[in-house]
C-alpha cells in the first residue's frame, strides 16, 4: 500500500545531485508520493523545480517563520507568483517559531497572519511550523480561522489536550520520526487521540529521522518506519493506515498523480 511522505525537505542542500536515487529508495518502500516543501527563495524554486521533474512530486511553497524579517512586500508579491505555479497544492511551511531567535514574535505573529489571509484568498491549505509556541499558534488560528481547505499541524510533538485543541479548529494531525523516540510518550499519547481521518504521515527529512536510524540523514523512505510505529499505536494493521493516510494526503492536498 504506496505512502506519502506529506512533508519532506528533498529541496535540501544536503540531497543536492541526489534527488533521482532518495525518490528511487522512497519507492523501493512503497513511499509512492512526496510533499516537497519550501520555506525561503531558494528552497521554494527547488521545490518547484522538483515537482516538474518528478511525477510523484509536489510542492508546498510559503515562507518559514524563522524567515519572518525577510518578508517584504516584493516577497509577498513572489509569492502569489509561485503559490499559482502548478502542482503547488498547499500553502506553507508557515506559523511561529520561539527555539530560533531569527525573528521578532511581532513579526511572526504578522507575516503568520498575513499567509493564512493570502491561503484563504487562493482556496489553499495550510501547513504549520510549531516550535515552542504552541499557545500563541492555537490562539492566531483560532483569530484567523483555517482556510476552507484545512490544514496540517507539522511533525506534530505536543501532548494529547494540545492536539484536541488543534482538531477542533479543524486541523490535520502529521507524525513524524518524532513519534518512534524512545522520550516522546506524550506525542504517542496524542497520536491515540486523533480520529483516522484527521491523522498524516511526513519525514521532515532530512531531520528527525525515526529510530532505529535516529542521528542518521532522514530521508523520504523512512517515512515507512513512522507509519508503523504508527499503525501500532493507533492499534489497526500496517495496510490499514497506509491507505487512509494516503487517501487523507491527496483529499487534503486535493492532487492525484
Amino acid at each position: 500500500m504506496p505512502l506519502f511522505d506529506t512533508h519532506t525537505h528533498l529541496n535540501a542542500q544536503q540531497f543536492v545531485g541526489r534527488e533521482v536515487e532518495i525518490v528511487e529508495a522512497a519507492l523501493a518502500q512503497d513511499v509512492a508520493y512526496l510533499a516537497v516543501v519550501g520555506f525561503d527563495q531558494d528552497t521554494i524554486e527547488k521545490s518547484l523545480q522538483l515537482s516538474q521533474q518528478f511525477a510523484n512530486v509536489i510542492s508546498v511553497v510559503g515562507w518559514h517563520p524563522t524567515e519572518a524579517e525577510s518578508y517584504t512586500p516584493e516577497i509577498e508579491t513572489k509569492l502569489y507568483e509561485w503559490l499559482q505555479a502548478p502542482k503547488v497544492q498547499m500553502l506553507g511551511e508557515i506559523g511561529l517559531d520561539y527555539y530560533w531567535d531569527t525573528a521578532s514574535k511581532s513579526k511572526q505573529d504578522q507575516v503568520f497572519r498575513r499567509q493564512i489571509g493570502i491561503a484563504k484568498e487562493l482556496n489553499l491549505p495550510i501547513t504549520i511550523h510549531n516550535r515552542e509556541a504552541t499557545e500563541d499558534c492555537y490562539r492566531i488560528l483560532k483569530e484567523e480561522g483555517l482556510p476552507q481547505a484545512g490544514g496540517i499541524m507539522h511533525s506534530f510533538g505536543g501532548n494529547a489536550e494540545e492536539a484536541k485543541q488543534f482538531l477542533d479548529l479543524g486541523m490535520h494531525i502529521s507524525f513524524s520520526g518524532v513519534l518512534t523516540f524512545k522520550k516522546a510518550e506524550e506525542v504517542r499519547q496524542a497520536a491515540s487521540v486523533v480520529p483516522m481521518d484527521r491523522l498524516l504521515v511526513e519525514t521532515d527529512a532530512p531531520y528527525l529521522t525515526p529510530v532505529p536510524y535516529r542521528g542518521k540523514e532522514n530521508q523520504p523512505q523512512y517515512v515507512r518506519l513512522v507509519a508503523e510505529e504508527l499503525a501500532r499505536v493507533k492499534g489497526v494493521d500496517y495496510e490499514t493506515l497506509a491507505k487512509v493516510t494516503t487517501d487523507n494526503a491527496f483529499k487534503l492536498f486535493n492532487w492525484r498523480p
